[in-house]
């Protein structure tokens, strides 16, 4: 069976479905077609997790047809260890992100949720395309539809951050294009990523291939400097929007690292090795201070996002079997813990109206299981043991440690700010009296919002106590990335 096929296909068609014969009449009609197609979806990568042979790093489930032969262009798909989970994981989020928006919009439904629809199958495509000039295209158009989701459903300032996001984003990637072509021709024409792999390359090549796909992933993680947009974004998105951001797109750029920079230009990863982990070390450190200055929730989280990819970027780049699975992992955990986040700041906003941190102030006087679960996330964004944001952070801290001691107690001790900001939110916001007549007359989490912060926490919990079914996975892939970098191609 053509399961990512299917990943891919199912939502996008749904999507084009929802466009064509929605109506602003009948967002009812719209929020279950968006249901039906999210949660059918989701089934269809399930046989991927279940059907998985973890002994192996080839890649499996490969389909392969001809697109352009003329150009050598396959729709080659296959996934490994690297990156199955972020096809059931993309697929689950949207489930997620449908029923964030099922009361809450009401303007142009059909248009909301076809868009995360047709972003959905994107992603799972950029996840699972082991042709570059395949993966080019699906990693640009997942542009579109955020782009769109920002500038029509955002806040205030939602078109200055849509622009902002498409320009940063597509900046950066026009330059990993040259470098797409440039290897398309140095293979003898072909656009096979693993082909690529084992192309032989001088040092001054990998270094220019390097920073063409360093331009291209640093945005999209993001990491310091160019993590401007990030901020932005997140503030003026929707709910769902945000959730989506948080959880699966920043992923795409750490993908991009493990799946291109470090395989095909190994040398030059070791060489310049000591500039990312400097970029991650200023983001874990320099972005959780600014996170603590924050006064909105949004912001807040969203800078808290960059220093949790900052522990990503972090891992990779130590070439040891922590570091990267450490990274993975984080990845896969900041996926539950960022959206839940996220979602709990637009439960308080729909009631509200407000993400100000100073508009609000004993909210478990009035909303007790919420804050029940708000506070039990925030836990798990400070890495808490026992919960998913512990479990990453945790490797990639012990990878630091035996890669340098200094390196490692720098990662160390930025925890103590994450957990410095995260708790100082929650006890302004959730803890104390009751602080105005906003909050008193808040109302407890329906049906809706507590089925999907249960769904969410499960997962943050189960991920923290089990990890190894994640582990398991990616440890055979890991093992030979790490043995192909460590080859000189000179």
């Amino acid at each position: 069976m053509a399961y990512l096929s299917l990943a891919i296909w199912i939502p996008i068609v749904f999507g084009i479905i929802l466009l064509a014969v929605g109506r602003d009449d009948q967002p009812g009609t719209a929020r279950w077609i968006a249901l039906v197609g999210s949660l059918v979806s989701f089934l269809v990568t399930i046989p991927v997790i279940t059907g998985f042979d973890n002994s192996t790093a080839a890649m499996q489930f490969v389909e392969k047809i001809s697109w352009i032969p003329r150009f050598n262009v396959n729709y080659h798909l296959g996934v490994d260890g690297i990156s199955m989970w972020f096809v059931p994981l993309t697929a689950f989020i949207t489930v997620l992100v449908v029923g964030a928006g099922w009361e809450v919009i009401t303007d142009r439904a059909h248009q909301y949720m076809g868009a995360f629809l047709i972003m959905s199958g994107l992603t799972v495509g950029v996840f699972s395309a082991v042709d570059g000039l395949l993966f080019y295209v699906f990693f640009e158009a997942t542009l579109i539809p955020m782009y769109i989701l920002i500038g029509i459903w955002g806040g205030p300032r939602r078109v200055y951050a849509a622009i902002k996001f498409f320009l940063y984003t597509l900046a950066g990637s026009l330059l990993m294009l040259i470098a797409l072509i440039y290897l398309y021709y140095k293979s003898g024409g072909s656009f096979d990523i693993l082909t690529w792999h084992k192309l032989p390359l001088p040092m001054d090549v990998q270094t220019l291939i390097f920073f063409a796909f360093l331009a291209a992933f640093a945005v999209k993680v993001p990491m310091w400097p160019v993590h401007t947009w990030l901020p932005d974004a997140h503030v003026e998105a929707p709910t769902g929007g945000s959730m989506v951001l948080a959880a699966i797109m920043l992923k795409l750029g750490a993908y991009g690292f493990l799946r291109f920079s470090l395989p095909i230009a190994p040398d030059a990863s070791h060489e310049w090795s000591w500039l990312l982990i400097t970029m991650s070390l200023i983001a874990v450190i320099y972005i959780g201070l600014v996170a603590m200055v924050q006064n909105d929730m949004k912001k807040l989280v969203a800078y808290s996002s960059i220093a949790h990819m900052g522990f990503v970027t972090l891992g990779f780049f130590f070439f040891s079997e922590l570091g990267i699975s450490g990274g993975l992992v984080q990845m896969v955990s900041h996926g539950f813990v960022s959206g839940a986040m996220f979602f709990s700041i637009g439960v308080l906003y729909d009631r509200v109206h407000s993400r100000e941190i100073a508009s609000y102030g004993g909210v478990v006087n009035t909303m007790p299981k919420f804050a029940a679960f708000a506070v039990f996330f925030g836990m798990a964004n400070a890495g808490l043991p026992g919960t998913a944001g512990f479990i990453g952070e945790w490797m990639v801290i012990l990878g630091a440690v035996k890669y340098n001691f200094w390196i490692g107690l720098l990662a160390a001790t930025a925890l103590i700010f994450g957990a410095a900001y995260t708790l100082w939110m929650v006890k302004r916001v959730y803890f104390g009296d009751v602080a105005n007549d906003h909050v008193r007359e808040l109302t407890d989490i329906n049906v809706r919002e507590f089925a999907i912060l249960a769904i969410l926490a499960l997962c943050t919990l189960g991920m923290g106590l089990y990890p190894k079914p994640f582990t398991d996975v990616m440890h055979v892939s890991v093992t030979e990335l790490i043995r192909h970098v460590g080859v000189s191609k000179l």
